[in-house]
Formats: C-alpha cells, sequence, structure tokens
C-alpha cells in the first residue's frame, strides 16, 4: 500500500510540529527543585567557582540551564586558546 506525496508530506509535518512542541515544552518546564536539591547543587558546583554555584540557588528552565552550559564551555574554550 502506497501513500501519495501530499500524504507522506502532511504526516512529516504533523510529526515535526508534535517533536517541536514537545521540545518547547520541555526546555520551558519550570524548575522543580526544592531548598535542598538546590543548595546540594550549588555545594556541588563550587569548584567551579561561585558564579556557577549561586546560578544553582535560581529557578530557571532546562533550557535556561542549557543556555548556561554553553556559555560557560565557549568560555572554557576561550581561555584554553588564550583568547580572552
Amino acid at each position: 500500500m502506497t501513500q501519495q506525496p501530499q500524504g507522506k508530506f502532511i504526516l512529516l509535518a504533523g510529526l515535526a510540529v508534535l517533536v517541536i512542541f514537545i521540545g518547547y515544552k520541555v526546555l520551558n518546564a519550570p524548575d522543580r527543585r526544592d531548598a535542598g536539591q538546590k543548595i546540594s547543587d550549588a555545594i556541588n558546583e563550587l569548584p567551579n567557582g561561585v558564579d556557577k554555584a549561586s546560578r544553582q540557588l535560581e529557578d530557571r528552565t532546562p533550557g535556561e540551564k542549557l543556555k548556561d552550559a554553553a556559555k560557560d564551555e565557549g568560555d572554557d574554550i576561550k581561555k584554553a586558546t588564550n583568547q580572552q
């Protein structure tokens, strides 16, 4: 049984919309950690710097955490290649 090209396009477009919607919901989910978990995360992050540890005490979405992690990695690469 073969589908018409238009049917495949509609199916793929619907699948793409579903994936985008799920990704949006996951990256913008609220921070559900309690105070004890935030403090524990901050203590674990202390060896990487006080500023990184203090970020663990804030309410941040997974998307914001991902953005911060990417920025930190970029800063680490610049530092490692002496491009400050």
